[in-house]
């Protein structure tokens, strides 16, 4: 009889033991690339308490609410054993586009993504229990200039142009690594707008020195989404069965030239200067970028989020801007 008791609290105590256990261990997240604005956005939203955040970065950062692993973004190593029973992997690796498109340059941006994804497939593939959900940045720019035709997943008829084969070419490296274990989403991220990184801090400082009029003729779309509901997309990629190509973009789209006159509108400013396209070309020399990145068409919008039943607190510019203009 003693021997019963005794073996009856021996298994109430393991399975209290273990119950405590798992509440203390948080599910593990990497993230590749993360000590960005986008890593950032998650690392605050989701804070210390939700998940065990690890960044994968080339230089060590102070990145609150995470843990940092320095990596190269191209070979296996130490950090490999990081990913060995994570709940998930996000990758942001890649250099930034907002560049002149020299021959160098365009190198780089190829062979930063390329790398850093293949170095991760096999990371990926040589874990015993490999991370349940692998999400890998790529962009709404992947989809060709469009002014009429509104752009979902299921358009597969992408151009040749620069930054269409950037995109085409990461996600035919991400999906080609065969990781039967993991679900993979390839995130086509729009313009993330907020106030402390991305494009909007500068388009609201143009705006608010008068020289936030339309961008060439301002029939070009823009797709963007608001920071906040960027965050809400990614958790919900990450807990629902979706996989293959997901647009990150708030429904509606906008012109430039109504996207400005409603930033303008928010700061109450009644003019704004236009820039001509020739104008740009100045700039962007200038400024070492291209302009590609303003008169670009992107008219993207987020049909598998919204058909799986995703609801956006910022669907519209007007509510967008009256958020990040609060303050």
């Amino acid at each position: 009889m003693l021997k019963f008791i005794f073996s009856i609290n021996f298994e109430n105590i393991i399975i209290i033991f273990e119950q405590r256990r798992k509440k203390i261990m948080k599910p593990k997240i990497i993230i590749a690339g993360g000590n960005g604005y986008l890593g950032k956005l998650l690392a605050n939203h989701w804070g210390a308490d939700m998940y065990d955040i690890v960044i994968l970065t080339r230089k060590p950062c102070n990145l609150k609410n995470t843990r940092t692993v320095l990596w190269n973004g191209v070979d296996t190593g130490d950090w490999v054993a990081e990913l060995e029973g994570a709940f998930a992997l996000i990758n942001f690796a890649g250099r930034s586009v907002d560049c002149r498109y020299t021959k160098k340059n365009k190198k780089e941006i190829i062979q930063s993504r390329v790398k850093s994804t293949h170095a991760l497939g096999i990371a990926v593939q040589g874990c015993k229990n490999p991370p349940q959900v692998w999400l890998n940045a790529s962009s709404a720019t992947i989809y060709p200039h469009s002014e009429k035709e509104k752009m979902t997943e299921a358009y597969t008829d992408f151009g040749n142009s620069f930054s269409d084969t950037v995109c085409k070419v990461w996600e035919e490296t991400f999906f080609a690594v065969p990781s039967p274990a993991t679900r993979k989403a390839a995130l086509r991220i729009a313009l993330v707008m907020g106030n402390n990184g991305g494009a909007f801090p500068v388009l609201k400082k143009l705006a608010q020195l008068g020289l936030g009029g339309k961008m060439g003729k301002g029939t070009q779309y823009i797709s963007w989404i608001h920071e906040q509901d960027f965050c809400r997309a990614i958790d919900y990629v990450l807990n629902q069965p979706i996989e293959g190509a997901v647009n990150i973009s708030a429904p509606q789209p906008e012109t430039n030239q109504h996207f400005m006159e409603s930033l303008r509108q928010g700061l109450g400013k009644r003019f704004g200067i236009n820039h001509p396209r020739w104008l740009l070309e100045i700039g962007a020399i200038l400024l070492q970028t291209e302009t590609e990145l303003i008169l670009k068409s992107r008219n993207v919008v987020p049909h598998r989020l919204l058909e799986n039943g995703f609801e956006f607190e910022y669907p519209s510019i007007t509510e967008s801007f009256k958020s990040l203009l609060k303050d």
